[in-house]
């Protein structure tokens, strides 16, 4: 319950103050490249439930629906708006909006695609799908993903025992600190 508290008293200030930047980064996907400014995308949330996941769009609207790993060679779908928003994560906060409607918190395991049935069933296996998924991940910040679904999954596993307030702040920090230590070239 306290967390609920936390996560939308956040993400509703966090809304209000990004705000402008939002309107900012609607008008620069605008004119980037034609199609919504907004990208919805089915997701697996908690206890297996599908919902609609809200983004910055930041591919063309011919791209393909499906999780990363399946795209391919995915930079042929993003476009130049697109590849700044990804390296700074930004596409990522409409997820706001998930988390006041209460389908997201602001850190959790991230929620899978509904294609990735290999992820969703060891998660399942291993009790992660009984937390709602987050906009911040413990697996994130310790930089696993891609095919290596165990290792994923066991971050998720320990986030989900050891859930508490400090710790959701510290992977709020780290994310942060992560997103813009970075030293990918866009």
């Amino acid at each position: 319950m306290f967390k609920r508290a936390f996560d939308l008293f956040f993400s509703i200030l966090l809304l209000i103050i990004l705000f402008p930047f939002f309107v900012i980064v609607a008008i620069a996907i605008k004119l980037d490249s034609p199609g919504p400014v907004f990208f919805k995308q089915k997701r697996i949330g908690k206890d297996n439930k599908p919902f609609m996941i809200y983004k910055f769009r930041s591919m063309s609207i011919d791209a393909p629906d499906g999780a990363k790993e399946a795209l391919g060679e995915e930079n042929v779908y993003v476009t130049k708006v697109g590849k700044f928003i990804r390296r700074f994560t930004i596409d990522e906060l409409p997820n706001l909006f998930n988390v006041v409607k209460g389908e997201m918190s602001l850190v959790g395991p991230r929620p899978p695609h509904y294609t990735q049935h290999d992820l969703i069933k060891i998660r399942t296996e291993a009790g992660v799908h009984k937390v709602k998924p987050g906009i911040a991940g413990y697996a994130q910040i310790m930089k696993t993903g891609g095919d290596d679904l165990e290792s994923k999954v066991k971050c998720d596993k320990y986030y989900v025992e050891h859930m508490s307030l400090l710790f959701d702040i510290k992977i709020i920090i780290r994310t942060v600190i992560m997103r813009f230590s970075s030293t990918e070239t866009f």
